[in-house]
């Protein structure tokens, strides 16, 4: 007898209910063909979901990462099934990708959640639904970890390649979207949904041992659980901290406290101090402390930062960069710029500025300058000195567009000759192997998931940048990228060339900074008015039948034909007068802009022998 049984009773849910089946009887075969087939039967429910409720949105992809997080599902998913889905979908990579065991409990709480995912469905969107509890009794007893990468990572496609898409899953059952829709929503009414909790041990350790396993911790070698310490100000003069994370010499990077997931995790900050302390005194080494609940992570190393929320562990490689440069990173205070690549007051003033920003404990920095002042340069600058006093050595430069993306690497490859350099979007270096990588929002998102180390292990951990260089800032920090910089645990630069009155509140709030108070500004009146930029001319031009439209009358014989064979209707009846709105409307995408073109060509500022038009060309 299945615990999915009740899936059965509704032949809606016929496209998910075999692969829920199909995960439950995986763990008779192996703990690692369980945790793929729940991700599997995840997916499943969650494109059933998108394709029959009108209230959600397919977002920009439709990979299961995007779908679970796009804010139209987290509106009408019950809030405490969130995690338990992330449980699910982190799970599942990480038996995709790696050779490691995954312990039967593990499984069996991918199986759990799966289930109260699938009876939220039920609840939601079918009829007769009735509230059961997960029977663990009848799963199968057998569990061997027998895969290996290349067979999972072929099972999970091979799956893959019998979808719809989910667009085409869409346009197919619009009546049944609209009924099923009105069904949850009544629902919403009086809402007795309840989510089966787990135990609050078991719960908050897989959550944190998963994490940890993400991050290439491996319990037999680095993590010491339960780590007996002395000094501790209490009766007994001991404590044990929950998890102890080992470097390769042997002593302590990282110290974990762990809390309820029903609490805070912030209550424990006082807790991790004091076991960092003990740690101290112990190994004469100070740890970075960590406090989570599982649900939650925060980050604070105390030699020089205020806490943070991070999304996930540092790997042991990046905790000992980290431990390392308390000694190796050297003061900011007095920095050398190369004249080559930044030569110009405002220039050097900026890229000081940022570096007093980042030696004051701040993490971010706005840079407000105008388009054509060398925004890029002076991040290049930047790059340059943070790197030679050894503040950084992973960078990430990200822009919204391709040609800015491979004009910025162009700009670093040229300025900075000796730093390796990688664009993701042509995939001919390997981005391991270089040190600053370029990428669109839409091409790093990808990657997160899918870009793999020469271990097989993630490539772009949370703590893998160590800065990142956001171009545009002003238009990319939030809505649907937002993600990426909640990921990414690096200082943060944004560059723009919006007036700082015209920057949006939210991307000041982003950089923890005052409104209208960017780390540095350099606008375009200033710039103009120090001789650096020349301000710009209109050449104000229209055309007659844009403002007036086209009276027949008033052609040519020539005109009049062309008139007849555009607008005359399929009677041959041909109208006296097209209004300039019409008119507009009808080409304005066509011989508009290729007009406008012409003029920008005849009339604009050119360079280099008026080859080349200048940058500073507008036309009103």
């Amino acid at each position: 007898m299945s615990n999915f049984e009740f899936l059965k009773k509704n032949k809606i849910f016929n496209n998910f209910s075999g692969a829920c089946q199909e995960a439950e009887n995986g763990i008779g075969l192996n703990t690692v063909t369980c945790s793929i087939l729940c991700r599997r039967a995840l997916e499943l429910g969650v494109k059933w979901v998108y394709a029959n409720d009108n209230d959600l949105i397919i977002p920009y992809q439709n990979n299961l990462s995007a779908l679970v997080h796009n804010i139209t599902f987290k509106n009408i998913i019950d809030r405490k099934l969130l995690k338990q889905i992330e449980y699910i979908i982190k799970l599942g990579n990480y038996a995709v990708h790696n050779n490691k065991k995954i312990a039967r409990e593990e499984a069996i709480l991918s199986l759990k959640y799966l289930y109260n995912f699938m009876q939220w469905i039920a609840y939601c969107y079918g009829d007769n639904f009735k509230d059961e509890e997960f029977d663990e009794n009848t799963l199968p007893k057998q569990s061997l970890n027998i895969l290996a990468v290349k067979e999972k990572e072929n099972l999970y496609e091979e799956l893959a390649k019998k979808d719809k898409k989910l667009e085409e899953t869409r346009k197919e059952n619009e009546e049944l979207r609209a009924e099923l829709t009105k069904k949850r929503e009544d629902k919403k009414e009086n809402y007795t949904f309840e989510v089966k909790e787990i135990s609050e041990y078991e719960t908050r350790k897989r959550y944190i041992d998963l994490e940890l396993k993400l991050a290439g911790w491996d319990f037999e070698e680095n993590i010491t659980e339960e780590l007996k310490l002395s000094g501790m100000p209490n009766n007994k003069v001991e404590g044990y901290a929950d998890y102890v994370l080992f470097g390769k010499n042997g002593l302590p990077l990282a110290v974990i406290e762990a809390k309820r997931t029903s609490v805070d995790p912030r209550v424990g900050q006082n807790q991790a101090k004091l076991y960092a302390d003990c740690i101290e005194k112990e190994y004469n080494q100070r740890p970075v402390i960590y406090y989570t609940n599982g649900l939650e992570i925060y980050m604070w190393d105390d030699t020089n930062y205020v806490p943070r929320k991070v999304a996930g562990f540092y790997t042991q490689e990046e905790l000992q960069l980290l431990v390392n440069r308390r000694q190796t990173k050297q003061n900011l205070e007095h920095i050398y710029i190369q004249e080559k690549i930044t030569n110009r007051e405002y220039q050097l003033e900026a890229v000081k500025s940022v570096c007093e920003t980042f030696e004051e404990g701040h993490r971010k920095a706005l840079l407000v300058m105008a388009t054509g002042t060398g925004k890029t340069r002076t991040a290049i600058s930047i790059v340059d000195v943070l790197t030679d006093k050894e503040w950084v050595k992973n960078v990430l430069f990200l822009a919204d567009r391709t040609f800015l993306v491979k004009q910025a690497k162009n700009n670093f490859t040229k300025l900075l000759p000796n730093t390796s350099c990688c664009n993701l979007l042509e995939g001919k270096e390997n981005p391991e192997e270089c040190r600053i990588v370029f990428s669109t929002y839409q091409t790093m998102i990808n990657a997160i998931d899918n870009t793999k180390n020469k271990s097989g292990n993630k490539l772009f951990t949370p703590g893998h940048f160590d800065l990142i260089i956001i171009d545009e800032a002003h238009r990319s920090i939030y809505k649907k990228y937002q993600t990426i910089f909640e990921y990414f645990d690096g200082l943060t630069i944004g560059l723009t060339a919006t007036p700082r009155n015209d920057v949006d509140k939210n991307t000041y709030r982003f950089f923890e900074i005052e409104n209208d108070v960017p780390t540095f500004a350099y606008e375009y009146d200033k710039a103009v008015q120090e001789g650096y930029l020349v301000d710009y001319h209109s050449i104000k031009t229209t055309t007659d039948f844009m403002d007036r439209g086209i009276k027949y009358e008033e052609l040519s014989e020539e005109e009049k034909e062309e008139y007849e064979n555009t607008f005359a209707d399929e009677e041959e009846n041909i109208p006296e007068e097209i209004e300039a709105e019409a008119i507009n409307s009808w080409l304005f995408n066509r011989d508009t802009i290729k007009k406008l073109l012409e003029l920008l060509m005849e009339k604009g500022l050119k360079v280099e022998g008026g080859d080349k038009l200048r940058k500073n060309n507008y036309i009103c």
